[in-house]
């Protein structure tokens, strides 16, 4: 790896780095040397340690979403090493998660909702206003406020959230979005009442961790459906009463035998059109169905499938969660042995990290994390 090296540059001083750089879209990542500028006054020098690989990711790398060339990366995990004259919440030595940016200013930030910040997608999808990278000369953009695919990140005060020393930091990565949106989702967002049904469609690291949090929440009956028989045995593991195989039966039809007259609860983390609207028909009657997949273009009947029935459809970003109270409440119920979550995880070498997403991909992997050193 190449040990960081500052020297001065055009518009400040910059250091050497290595980051895994996406130069078009759908083109596999290229470890390389990076230049990364100084933080400013809000703003930290973080060595990253390891960085969870999410969905997101891939789809901005494939899709096309994002400026190319780009350093993708926002589950990281690291040690500060320096901070700007302005930041107050972490110092040199810490242990922190990167997590999202928000703006902090505007209603929602203000009101305790930074996942729906108004310049949410500019910040963390379009790199505006943040100017941190280059490669031979050319900007590279930053992704969601740290580029954590690389040995070292600078980031926004508000990305970062300090976390206790004395728990592994390579695990911590993944809460700062998969995890930290699939159990905030449950706890955040949707708060089951204790006795309460849910079901959670989709058993990847999203829905596991919703499963888990729903075993925190006191819910009377957790069912779990997917069509991997692997991923069903693990949320059966992690505290689901009932696991469907949705290739298998009809989802809607067991939901009510094991429930009566549908779930309280639903959260839909596949984004596939059929199983939302599975989601919507086993909910019974004034029920919730939080949406956290990334769902193409589709139509629900407005009356028949919601209106009718008193039922609610949500949208959830990052689990509707304050990164910086909430990450810190996920490592103490780990900590406690109630939220499990280092049983999704697979280490990768920096050096394999292709390999991570294809096994990601695949669904070998349910949580790959790449460890820098």
């Amino acid at each position: 790896m190449v040990r960081k090296a500052i020297e001065e540059h055009e518009g400040g001083a910059h250091m050497k780095i290595e980051a895994a750089v996406t130069h078009g879209q759908g083109e596999e990542f290229k470890i390389g040397e990076v230049e990364l500028a100084e933080p400013r006054s809000n703003e930290v020098l973080v060595r990253v340690v390891a960085t969870g690989v999410c969905h997101t990711d891939a789809v901005a790398r494939d899709n096309g979403i994002v400026p190319y060339p780009i350093v993708l990366g926002h589950e990281g995990a690291g040690i500060v090493e320096q901070a700007g004259e302005n930041v107050k919440a972490v110092g040199p030595g810490d242990h922190v998660v990167l997590s999202y940016s928000s703006c902090g200013h505007c209603e929602n930030c203000l009101s305790a909702h930074p996942s729906t910040c108004e310049k949410m997608n500019d910040l963390n999808f379009g790199s505006q206003g943040i100017e941190r990278l280059e490669q031979d000369g050319r900007p590279v953009a930053t992704f969601f406020g740290q580029s954590s695919f690389a040995t070292y990140a600078v980031a926004d005060e508000r990305n970062v959230v300090k976390v206790p020393d004395d728990v592994e930091l390579e695990l911590l990565g993944p809460l700062g979005c998969g995890i930290q949106t699939g159990s905030g989702t449950v706890l955040a967002c949707l708060k089951p009442a204790f006795g309460s049904t849910i079901v959670v469609y989709g058993c990847g690291a999203v829905g596991l961790s919703a499963v888990m949090a729903a075993k925190i929440a006191g819910c009377r009956t957790v069912i779990a459906v997917d069509v991997h028989e692997s991923r069903l045995e693990l949320a059966r593991e992690l505290g689901a009463d009932y696991a469907l195989n949705g290739a298998e039966v009809d989802v809607v039809e067991e939901i009510g035998k094991a429930t009566g007259a549908g779930t309280h609860y639903a959260v839909e983390t596949t984004g596939v059109p059929a199983v939302v609207h599975q989601s919507l028909a086993a909910l019974r009657p004034l029920g919730t169905v939080a949406i956290v997949g990334i769902t193409p273009e589709m139509t629900v009947d407005m009356f028949g499938e919601i209106m009718a029935e008193g039922k609610t459809v949500t949208g959830v970003i990052e689990g509707d969660t304050v990164p910086q109270l909430f990450i810190p409440e996920l490592v103490e119920y780990y900590r406690q042995g109630r939220f499990p979550f280092d049983k999704l995880v697979k280490y990768y070498d920096f050096e394999d990290i292709n390999q991570a997403f294809e096994d990601s991909r695949t669904g070998k992997t349910i949580k790959p994390v790449v460890k820098m050193r």
